[in-house]
């Protein structure tokens, strides 16, 4: 959350960074911050307020609830360059994406169970764009697409430009988000047939999505090219969304606790754009 102030030699932050442009929420986090340090100044870290509130909006929405560990400080700078490394990106083929996630210490289930949270939300068009005409340079739409999606893809995306769809997602890092979830896109509901039933917005529909060769972005539809993934995408599609609840909670928790400060390291921030305390 780390302004542009306090990024790398080019002033690049993490929300800048590809993998990361579909977040939004940033001003709720700021405004919980304010609230928490009216109450309690200089306690609750940046780091803690946006993992709690990351477990509860999920749970609001009709996921799980899972426990998470608090006492988080938070780093002084921005990561781009690791965020652009480390986090997998919209046009990532499925061995990239697994390989991504295992440096993080996730195995296949865990990976495809937390690919499930793409179930709320919208993808922004720019990140759907690069699949409709001149994919990953082939001249193509992409091949994993059946017609009728295509088309569906371009009316909501409103494809009159094969300049703008032949874009990589690298190519449109100075690109303004004016076009994103907030505004153009489509969400996996959209990505849906009429005949497949969805409960609680946070259910296995993704899954679902997939099997019907209804996937949004490549990066999700990869996970049925591989039979390390294709069957966990049927298993959690096949039941009432509890075996995907369970696994996403528990990945969830996991990842939570991955490479947090605690004690001396870090800092408290007042203010998360601002990396002093």
């Amino acid at each position: 959350m780390l302004d542009d102030s306090n990024g790398n030699s080019n002033k690049s932050i993490e929300m800048q960074a590809i993998p990361n442009k579909t977040l939004k929420g940033f001003d709720k986090i700021a405004r919980i911050k304010d609230e928490l340090e009216k109450a309690c100044p200089a306690v609750v870290s940046c780091a803690d307020t946006l993992v709690l509130a990351t477990r509860d909006s999920i749970h609001m929405d009709g996921g799980p609830f899972y426990p998470v560990f608090t006492g988080r400080r938070d780093s002084t700078r921005s990561h781009f360059d690791m965020a652009m490394a480390e986090i997998p990106k919209p046009d990532d083929n499925i061995n990239q994406t697994l390989h991504l996630f295992s440096l993080r210490g996730f195995d296949a289930r865990e990976t495809v169970s937390l690919l499930g949270a793409h179930n709320v939300g919208k993808i922004g068009c720019e990140f759907i764009r690069p699949r409709l005409n001149n994919f990953q340079g082939t001249g193509r739409p992409d091949s994993m697409l059946t017609s009728d999606f295509l088309d569906e893809m371009r009316r909501a995306c409103q494809d009159n430009s094969s300049s703008d769809s032949a874009e990589s997602p690298t190519a449109t890092k100075s690109r303004k988000l004016v076009e994103s979830a907030t505004e153009l896109g489509m969400t996996y509901y959209q990505g849906l047939s009429a005949e497949v039933p969805s409960g609680s917005a946070f259910d296995s529909h993704y899954y679902r999505s997939l099997m019907n060769e209804r996937g949004l972005l490549f990066a999700d539809q990869q996970l049925m090219a591989d039979d390390r993934t294709r069957n966990l995408v049927r298993d959690y599609a096949s039941d009432d969304g509890f075996t995907f609840r369970r696994d996403f909670a528990r990945a969830m928790f996991k990842m939570s606790n991955l490479n947090v400060l605690t004690g001396e390291d870090g800092v408290i921030r007042l203010n998360c754009s601002m990396p002093g305390n």
